[in-house]
């Protein structure tokens, strides 16, 4: 068994453990706080990442060269992962919604109603186990549509794996994320949103990544998902953050994937990586596990490392 394998090990029965409250005084055990800063190994102009407590371990900062990279007004706009299903009833957006870093009614305050149930941390990777909120209280609608959920808290759990540098490429972040579904929950359709990151409005110009060309090709404001790796930058380039997935397309969903939106009202713009799952007879309980590469730095060496990316795993 690797070193991964054996992480990965104690991470299942430490957060099984923590869930049914297993300590030997009787007591719940004591969960993790999740505060963390890890760092990439260049010693000029690292990428720092910052996790919280207030955000149940989701990742709350990200900064390169200056700049910080990520939102994080609330606790839906980090970056982070989150889940849409339908339980067996027509789907309506956020309103059966287990979000990593809480809920809606958490606003800007400072605490989740997500738990984080297991929390590990080096110099420059982290990985956390967390179960997460539903976005929306049950009382609650969104789009005028109620909540489907009928607690607080869910019974998925989320677990996410975060590593500065891949390989030759410093600035690219690996993040692997595994959504766990429980048994006992009807759903034909789930939406799975790997990583998404919510960024400040000076990451003004939207770009795609044409693999076949390798060129960056403009991008409208959509809103919504099309079929290439989305990039986001400053005007004049110096910063800017990518996303690629070698899982993408999910069958049956090739033209979409990887979203963009510009919220001009709350000064915000967005990307994401989203897998999606359809079966009438029934989604299976289980884990459903997508790979993910966030690249960070100007926007020249961001089109680099997704044509390096789309080398290795043959995506042209």
């Amino acid at each position: 068994m690797n070193r991964s394998q054996i992480i990965h090990s104690a991470m299942i029965l430490w957060g099984l453990s923590a869930l049914v409250g297993n300590s030997t005084s009787g007591e719940e055990c004591e969960r993790p706080r999740g505060q963390a800063t890890i760092r990439s190994r260049e010693a000029a102009d690292p990428i720092v990442i910052t996790t919280t407590e207030r955000l149940a371990g989701a990742i709350h900062s990200l900064t390169w060269n200056g700049q910080e990279f990520i939102d994080s007004a609330d606790h839906g706009r980090q970056l982070q992962s989150a889940s849409n299903l339908d339980l067996s009833t027509p789907f309506s957006a956020e309103t059966f919604n287990p979000t990593e870093a809480g809920s809606r009614a958490d606003g800007a305050g400072p605490t989740s109603s997500s738990r984080l149930l297991h929390f590990l941390a080096g110099d420059d990777w982290l990985q956390s186990t967390n179960q997460m909120a539903f976005w929306l209280r049950p009382s609650e609608t969104s789009g005028g549509h109620p909540a489907k959920n009928t607690a607080i808290v869910s019974d998925h759990l989320v677990t996410k794996r975060v590593q500065i540098g891949y390989k030759q490429l410093p600035q690219v972040i690996t993040y692997d994320v595994t959504f766990t579904l429980p048994l006992g929950e009807q759903h034909s359709y789930a939406q799975f949103e790997a990583v998404t990151g919510y960024m400040p409005p000076v990451f003004e110009k939207f770009w795609r990544y044409l693999p076949a060309k390798e060129t960056l090709d403009p991008l409208g404001d959509g809103p919504g998902e099309q079929r290439y790796p989305v990039v986001l930058a400053t005007a004049s380039g110096s910063h800017a953050m990518g996303i690629f997935s070698p899982d993408q397309p999910a069958s049956g969903f090739e033209n979409a994937g990887y979203g963009r939106w510009r919220f001009g009202k709350e000064k915000v713009v967005k990307w994401n990586s989203v897998f999606r799952v359809r079966n009438p007879a029934g989604i299976a309980a289980g884990e459903y596990r997508y790979r993910n590469f966030v690249a960070v730095g100007d926007l020249e060496s961001v089109r680099r490392s997704l044509s390096v990316l789309h080398d290795e795993f043959g995506r042209r």
